[in-house]
């Protein structure tokens, strides 16, 4: 071979070496650009599961309040409801109690008005006393108890005064005599006592 095929052969490969270094940096290039758009894929998946993972987590959130506030109110409902079946059973009997008071009342004026020295008249006296008291005992035990506040001070909310009388023997709004008796069911004025009050 003559030196001139030698120069031209070398030209040939430093060309293709050449061309191999240009095609190899071209696919590292394309490698880098792959590598970034993958990389920008994924930075935009990431955002995207973070703003749908923010997104349930509010929703979660909202639902947790709704239902705290659902059993905070059921919780009050059924406390409203135990409190007005308990007032309703307290005060169930309060209309029959103030029909049952002028019989109280009238057995007690029958005791006043007999005449106890009377033998004949003893007997049926007795028999009347006996039902007063079986009388009071029994609607005490459903809670219906006795307003007599002859000699206490006088409280509008149990009392109310029939007139007000100036008196030595008696203390300044001090009960002097009761008219009429008044009566209370479980802590509810069915009745108040009618009173006279000392000046």
């Amino acid at each position: 071979m003559s030196e001139q095929e030698n120069k031209i052969n070398e030209e040939e490969l430093q060309q293709q070496e050449t061309a191999e270094e240009v095609e190899a940096v071209g696919s590292d290039a394309d490698i880098d650009w792959n590598e970034e758009s993958e990389q920008d894929e994924t930075e935009s998946k990431i955002a995207q599961l973070e703003a749908a993972l923010l997104s349930s987590e509010a929703k979660i959130k909202e639902q947790q309040d709704s239902v705290l506030r659902a059993k905070a109110e059921v919780d009050n409902m059924r406390r409203r409801s135990e409190q007005e079946v308990d007032k309703a059973r307290k005060y169930a009997l309060n209309k029959f109690a103030e029909e049952l008071l002028p019989v109280i009342d009238n057995l007690e004026r029958a005791i006043l008005a007999a005449d106890k020295e009377s033998e004949a008249v003893k007997p049926l006296l007795e028999g009347v006393e006996m039902t007063h008291n079986s009388f009071v005992t029994t609607v005490a035990k459903f809670g219906l108890k006795e307003i007599n506040p002859e000699g206490e001070a006088f409280n509008p909310e149990f009392h109310q005064a029939m007139s007000i009388q100036e008196s030595a023997d008696h203390e300044s709004n001090t009960v002097m005599m009761v008219m009429q008796k008044g009566y209370e069911l479980n802590g509810r004025v069915v009745r108040p006592a009618m009173v006279m009050v000392a000046k």
